[in-house]
């Protein structure tokens, strides 16, 4: 694409930027890939839409203003990118955009204080734990509440799983440890599904791994990031390079159980962009691996035993694995290796569920037709059970098809718990 843009004018991610924009031909691939577009059939709700959009508002040609409903309603789900013959990198123009576009947006006072609520409790497990509480005793008041806060509510569990104090190291106990990782204990997660940690560590010691989890660690910053607030990612990011750099000479592998953070860590190099801190960022990408990576290349000793009765599971593809990674074969292969497990697939995979990390509550009426059109395609594979790579993912679902199929619904598991049920004996 033609553009006037100058990269030393847009900052330390300006190349990032204008890359992007060069490469896209206004081919169209991407369209019938985007879930917006989808839903909606507008140009502009689109990748090649939103392209342009961010190229006139850049080159001074478009007030922001009137682009900001389009970018708003993208979920930086890029499905686009794998989809893209250009190799477009769509997640390396919006991202910046949005930060460059938060520094001098004012948006309505609800929203802000809805979104400084978000910002100020989902990367915090303590504050996240206690607001959930919160919620819940609001929950009977919901219809007095601004209407931008009511689908915050509708996503609160009834109940909080119990939280258990994590130790820093863990060491197989009599077999030779055949590898060694660093372990993301990421925020959210540890508040909605501790167990998912519990099982991460159980499989990898199980497999003759030996796993840290570093102090010093925290968000990983994908909120901060996809939301526009830039320096706080770099905040975030900056902090994990600290933490994980104390334990990088010995470990093989830095693993994540959550997709959108894996994702949001490999961006790091991105993140840090003018920092000076890029060639440190670029090493620590090159460590940074899935759980469902690492465990496959790693290789299976002892194999996980089957399971007493047959179980037939629906694995949903998340985004910022799927598309964002490439991870697509590697957690399919991990649960085609328990026995009886008779993996099905679900209806066009690679649309998003509509989490996209805060969507479901920034745009939560497209969020939720993406969501319940995911949960009806897993109704429809006959599934018992769900697994995903993503706490967001798990936790949309669950609404919807809770929504649907009520007490009916199938299970939905993170794909290492579902690894740690069968290394455990248990029956699903």
């Amino acid at each position: 694409m033609l553009h006037d843009l100058q990269p030393d004018a847009l900052g330390p991610h300006g190349q990032a930027m204008t890359d992007a924009v060069s490469a896209c031909v206004h081919c169209g691939f991407c369209l019938p890939t985007c879930p917006t577009y989808r839903e909606l059939g507008e140009e502009m709700d689109s990748p090649r839409g939103r392209i342009i959009l961010m190229k006139e508002v850049l080159e001074g040609r478009l007030p922001p203003e009137a682009a900001d409903p389009y970018l708003d309603r993208c979920l930086g789900c890029v499905a686009c990118e794998p989809a893209c013959p250009s190799g477009v990198e769509y997640g390396s123009l919006i991202s910046p955009y949005r930060a460059r576009r938060h520094q001098d947006r004012r948006r309505p006072v609800m929203e802000r204080l809805r979104r400084a609520m978000v910002a100020a409790t989902l990367p915090h497990p303590g504050r996240l734990a206690l607001s959930m509480k919160l919620a819940n005793w609001a929950k009977p008041l919901a219809g007095f509440l601004p209407r931008g806060f009511r689908p915050m509510l509708d996503l609160v569990p009834d109940r909080l799983p119990l939280r258990e104090p994590g130790q820093e190291r863990h060491t197989p106990e009599g077999r030779p440890i055949r590898a060694r990782v660093a372990l993301l204990a990421g925020c959210a997660q540890q508040v909605l599904a501790p167990e998912i940690q519990r099982d991460a560590i159980e499989v990898l010691l199980a497999n003759g791994v030996e796993v840290i989890v570093p102090e010093g660690q925290g968000c990983c910053g994908a909120l901060s990031w996809h939301i526009g607030q830039g320096k706080r990612a770099v905040e975030f990011a900056s902090a994990n390079l600290d933490a994980f750099g104390a334990v990088m000479g010995e470990v093989d592998a830095i693993v994540t159980t959550a997709a959108g953070c894996g994702s949001t860590m490999r961006e790091y190099g991105l993140i840090l962009a003018g920092t000076g801190r890029e060639d440190e960022a670029r090493g620590f990408v090159e460590k940074v691996r899935d759980i469902a990576v690492f465990l496959r290349r790693l290789g299976w000793d002892p194999a996980p035993p089957e399971f007493p009765e047959p179980v037939k599971v629906a694995y949903q593809d998340a985004c910022h694995l799927a598309n964002a990674q490439g991870v697509i074969d590697e957690p399919r292969g991990l649960l085609r290796s328990i026995g009886k497990v008779e993996l099905v697939e679900i209806a066009d995979p690679r649309i998003c569920c509509g989490s996209a990390g805060t969507y479901n509550l920034d745009q939560p009426e497209i969020a939720a037709a993406l969501g319940r059109k995911k949960a009806q395609a897993i109704l429809e594979t006959g599934a018992s059970l769900v697994a995903s790579g993503n706490i967001g993912c798990l936790t949309q679902l669950r609404h919807h098809l809770g929504l649907l199929a009520g007490e009916k619904a199938p299970e939905l598991v993170h794909t290492v718990t579902l690894l740690a049920r069968a290394y455990r004996g248990e029956s699903v």
